[in-house]
């Protein structure tokens, strides 16, 4: 029997599954991320699973939420970005300058027209300048040009001139989206270079894990869009890994629940994904989904994703008093499970006051090469001190040395370090619904944050020494939270094209879904679509949200493995797309990526487009694992009847999409 391995890696937990196709999962294991160094969390969790087994190993496949995470926080490595043919209005639309906080941008003379023809020449002396300028600095570089779609000249040229330069990985928008959107293109592109050292660190991470094995099977990661992609492919262009931990959580949920039709909603540490599944094909969107304020222009689930988890920080927020997310912060109860001396330190802290500073903590998170060699020098003694003493107590750094508990904070901003804090996941420990770690410091937490928002905010009518009354209220604001989101997901599946729902209007539905007592009206969901919850903490968040907007909860058995499972259920899918284009009467324009090429008939116009949009398709699906490809060609033109001209032909898009089964390695 050929069997599989599942691996999902998400900012709390990595699972993996020993999986065969007609039996489903053999065997199951969990273990702590450590994204110090990911090959330790991922060397527990595949160590768990039968070693016996292991020579009938064919396929590994990874899902993870790494990508997604980091875009959802706003983390990422350094880049540099060039754009020709943009000015300052194109780089404020792109959303660019809330992406890369700082980061260089560089607008240069270059870009084509809409025809594909060159707008002004490419300064390439210029562009030679910025990268010698900053790629020391930086651990890779984006490229998207003014209508690079529909001549990517310039984008390759700058490509090539990078990579003679430097040995940084580089991205070019038109290798990402057919998409004009030119803003939105390049903010993509910064995206794929941003998540470039994170994919790489996870691939290189499983596989010198399954060396240290003997473990000799392919290596696949799930896409955004749910297919499976080869681990090489995946590095070239992680920005499709985004939404891959909440795709393979889809794909994982419905075959482990036998349900074909289902609001999927799988909870992590970080994030909460919603997908909604009809008749076992979950939608898909052309221009990406919505992961938390950004809109990346790559094929994914219709998937809503927001910073909300069971490891997001618990805080004040203004009216609602009560605050979840979306930074993620390491639960206290767990910290204290890996740190006992934190126990102690919490007790301490539970006599002192209302402070923000107490019962804080903070440890190393991700090391970046390039980032720590970009530190000044009192960073670079706290980057330091956090390798010998973890965890510090922001407390004790603070009264110490202020300078210092700055530099930490700068440290935490730039994703190299992580604050401890008072979590969803402690108030499940403090009222037992959760046993995982250490709940004295859970209960401590609790006392500490309720004192913290009483004293310095006026909220809260909690008894001091209080810590259930607390966290039965930090439950029900995570189950209000949870029901809008569901809520705003059905409201966006009504009009997929529209901009999500405005938050009195989602606040105003989660409240009075479920209501079928009224006399005129009662709103409720579907009852063809029952919420199909996935995620470790999917049995202790969910129950609460289901039973207030009345839907049939259903967690399944390995629910809080769907996504490892989901990552050995999937195909290889890739698309490519050709655009045809008539810019004056007469002459039909393919757009490839060696510059346009004109005719005077439109069929010859169309048909060099299947041909090359086919063979793209079929090297893309090879070189993402399927040797042996099925493929399919639509066209989709765009057409207008006139009453005096008849049809006017303006423009047309091929898309070639090739599918098939991964191949294994013996």
């Amino acid at each position: 029997m050929t069997l599989k391995i599942g691996v999902d890696t998400g900012g709390t937990y990595t699972d993996a599954v020993l999986f065969d196709d007609q039996r489903g999962v053999i065997a199951a294991a969990k273990a702590l991320t450590t994204p110090h160094d990911l090959a330790v969390g991922i060397g527990e969790a595949l160590a768990s699973l039968p070693a016996a087994r292991y020579p009938e190993v064919a396929l590994v496949s990874v899902s993870t939420t790494l990508a997604t995470n980091a875009v959802v926080e706003g983390r990422g490595a350094p880049i540099c970005v060039l754009l020709p043919g943009f000015n300052d209005g194109h780089v404020a639309r792109s959303g660019l300058p809330d992406v890369l906080r700082g980061d260089p941008v560089v607008c240069l003379a270059g870009g084509h027209q809409a025809s594909g023809v060159e707008r002004e020449p490419l300064d390439l002396s210029a562009a030679e300048r910025a990268v010698d300028r900053h790629a020391g600095e930086v651990s890779a570089f984006a490229v998207s040009a003014m209508f690079g779609v529909r001549n990517p000249a310039h984008e390759i040229a700058l490509r090539e001139m990078i990579r003679r330069r430097c040995d940084k990985p580089v991205t070019c928008g038109h290798e990402l989206s057919a998409s004009l959107h030119a803003p939105r293109r390049a903010l993509t592109a910064a995206l794929n270079a941003r998540l470039t050292p994170f994919i790489a660190r996870l691939v290189n991470a499983v596989q010198s894990r399954l060396d240290a094995l003997g473990i000799r099977a392919s290596l696949m990661m799930v896409k955004g869009d749910g297919s499976l992609v080869s681990a090489g492919a995946a590095r070239q262009r992680p920005v499709d890994t985004v939404l891959s931990g909440p795709a393979a959580s889809v794909v994982g949920a419905c075959f482990l629940s036998g349900r074909d039709t289902a609001l999927v909603a799988d909870m992590g540490g970080t994030t909460t994904d919603i997908a909604v599944v009809t008749g076992g094909r979950p939608e898909t969107r052309l221009d990406g989904a919505l992961v938390g304020d950004w809109h990346p222009m790559v094929e994914t689930l219709s998937v809503y994703s927001i910073g909300l988890g069971g490891d997001s920080e618990v805080r004040f927020s203004g009216g609602e008093g009560i605050g979840i997310g979306p930074r993620r912060v390491v639960p206290t109860c767990l910290l204290a499970d890996q740190y006992p001396s934190v126990a102690g330190i919490l007790q301490a802290h539970d006599a002192l006051g209302s402070s923000p500073r107490l019962g804080r903590f903070a440890v190393r998170l991700y090391d970046d090469p390039v980032l720590v060699a970009r530190l000044d020098a009192e960073e670079a003694r706290v980057w330091q001190r956090l390798d010998e003493h973890a965890p510090l107590s922001v407390d004790a750094l603070t009264e110490e040395n202020p300078r210092a508990a700055r530099a930490l904070a700068r440290l935490v901003r730039m994703g190299l370090a992580i604050y401890s804090g008072f979590t969803p996941t402690d108030a499940a420990h403090v009222l037992g619904l959760s046993a995982h770690w250490h709940r004295d410091s859970a209960v401590l937490a609790a006392r500490i944050w309720a004192r913290q928002m009483r004293h310095r905010y006026g909220f809260g009518q909690w008894e001091d020494g209080d810590a259930e009354g607390p966290s039965v209220s930090v439950l029900q604001r995570m189950t209000v939270l949870i029901s809008e989101a569901l809520v705003r997901t059905g409201v966006r599946e009504l009009d997929a094209g529209q901009a999500v729902p405005a938050d009195e209007l989602v606040r105003f539905l989660s409240t009075v879904l479920g209501f079928t007592g009224g006399k005129v009206f009662s709103v409720q969901f579907s009852a063809d679509y029952p919420l199909l919850a996935v995620g470790a903490p999917a049995r202790v968040f969910f129950p609460d949200a289901a039973t207030r907007l009345s839907l049939v909860l259903d967690v399944p058995r390995h629910a809080d493995v769907a996504g490892a499972v989901g990552s050995v259920a999937s195909k290889v899918v890739q698309r490519a797309r050709v655009t045809v284009t008539q810019p004056v009467q007469g002459v039909f324009r393919v757009h490839l990526d060696e510059g346009p090429r004109d005719f005077d008939q439109l069929d010859d116009a169309l048909d060099l487009a299947r041909d090359v949009a086919a063979a793209a398709a079929r090297e893309r699906a090879r070189l993402a694992g399927a040797p042996e490809p099925a493929l399919a060609i639509d066209t989709e033109e765009n057409r207008v009847d006139h009453d005096i001209d008849g049809s006017v032909f303006f423009e047309a898009t091929v898309c070639a999409t090739a599918t098939g089964t991964p191949a294994s390695r013996s």
